[in-house]
């Protein structure tokens, strides 16, 4: 298989090292080598939370810049600021939905223009797949289901080998039970987005 690079960005408490887990996890099951490498910020402050998923033969788990064939973002400021691991052939996954950091929430910044943060990220991705996926889920009745939607998004896209059936199985059996059938859901309606 060919290798490929994806970056998963968000802040903490958005559920994108799941994501990452669950990816891996779905990458294995299908006998495909796979490295999954984690950087925690100061995840109970909403800090920033970077993984990286590489299925395919690598030798390093980390994503140097341009190398990145897909960046998921789970904000867009954060989509924005890993933009640097992009290159002109990678694909964007971004959700669309502000979660303003603390220093703006105190009056000590400002958050800037969703509407021109997207547009920078679009004059440097080939191709970019935008939704609101805090919307999406909190249609299932929960916003931490975003990390599923993302996911959803991402297999959607057709980019790497992992088809729907072997996520959803992963996801069957490496979710809390309580959670299955919304996980499922959030994951279907991402889907959906990027189809």
């Amino acid at each position: 298989m060919e290798t490929k690079r994806l970056v998963f960005i968000g802040v903490g408490g958005q559920g994108n090292l799941l994501a990452s887990r669950l990816l891996g996890e779905a990458a294995l099951s299908m006998d495909i080598p796979t490295v999954v490498s984690e950087i925690h910020g100061m995840v109970q402050w909403g800090g920033i939370v970077e993984s990286a998923v590489l299925p395919g033969d690598v030798s390093s788990p980390i994503v140097s810049g341009s190398e990145a064939d897909v960046l998921i973002g789970f904000e867009p400021l954060e989509t924005l600021r890993a933009l640097d691991k992009c290159n002109k052939n990678t694909l964007v996954i971004t959700d669309t939905h502000p979660l303003p950091p603390f220093t703006v929430a105190v009056g000590q910044g400002t958050y800037p223009p969703v509407a021109e943060t997207l547009q920078f990220i679009r004059a440097r991705a080939k191709k970019t797949i935008e939704l609101d996926g805090n919307a999406i889920a909190e249609k299932v009745g929960n916003p931490l289901f975003l990390n599923m939607v993302m996911l959803g998004a991402l297999i959607g896209s057709g980019t790497i080998p992992i088809g729907a059936e072997v996520m959803k199985k992963v996801l069957s059996t490496s979710t809390k039970k309580a959670f299955l059938e919304s996980n499922l859901k959030a994951f279907d309606l991402g889907m959906k987005e990027a189809a």
